[in-house]
């Protein structure tokens, strides 16, 4: 079947079998590996992606699903606040360590997007329970949900959170209310 659809500002104009899921042509047909290939079942949440701006997992869509759709990949996503910067779910992640081996990334970046666009100001419950479909066997979340709590409050244009690798006088101010609560 014919295909026509967007990925990452790029519109493509395929042949693919009806049976091809979507993550299998972002990446084999189109090279966009960014996304990973993680149970094929849609229960880890690597694959996520962005149809029409809301997160999907991508092996659980077909191609021809998503023809005259708009996809965002992980390696899309920077490119969609203009001059090729991170996105700040992504610059949010690399600085409060919100990944350990990465496999898991794309997909709850993408998945954090969305929640934020749905709710921008969430609570730390409200993550945990946004991000529940995702799965990471690495991190233990903590730095997950304070990586997507600082970007939220950058979203909003609050700058980033204390203990952000972005502000060293939070941390330092973090640090000494610590080290002056333990005396």
């Amino acid at each position: 079947m014919r295909v026509r659809m967007k990925v990452d500002g790029v519109l493509y104009e395929d042949e693919v079998e009806p049976r091809t899921l979507l993550t299998h042509h972002l990446r084999d047909g189109l090279g966009r590996v960014g996304t990973p290939i993680g149970c094929d079942t849609s229960n880890c949440g690597a694959c996520t992606v962005l149809v029409d701006g809301e997160s999907v997992k991508s092996c659980s869509v077909l191609t021809v699903q998503a023809d005259g759709a708009e996809i965002t990949t992980i390696q899309g996503l920077a490119d969609t606040v203009g001059d090729g910067a991170w996105h700040p779910v992504q610059k949010a992640f690399q600085e409060h360590h919100g990944l350990q081996c990465g496999y898991c990334t794309p997909g709850m970046v993408l998945a954090t997007v969305d929640l934020l666009k749905a709710n921008p100001s969430p609570s730390e419950q409200e993550v945990r329970h946004g991000l529940e479909g995702n799965l990471c066997r690495c991190t233990g979340y903590q730095n997950i949900v304070k990586a997507v709590l600082s970007a939220a409050a950058e979203i909003r244009g609050e700058g980033p959170i204390a203990g952000s690798f972005q502000d060293p006088a939070a941390d330092e101010t973090a640090e000494a209310q610590t080290a002056g609560a333990s005396s």
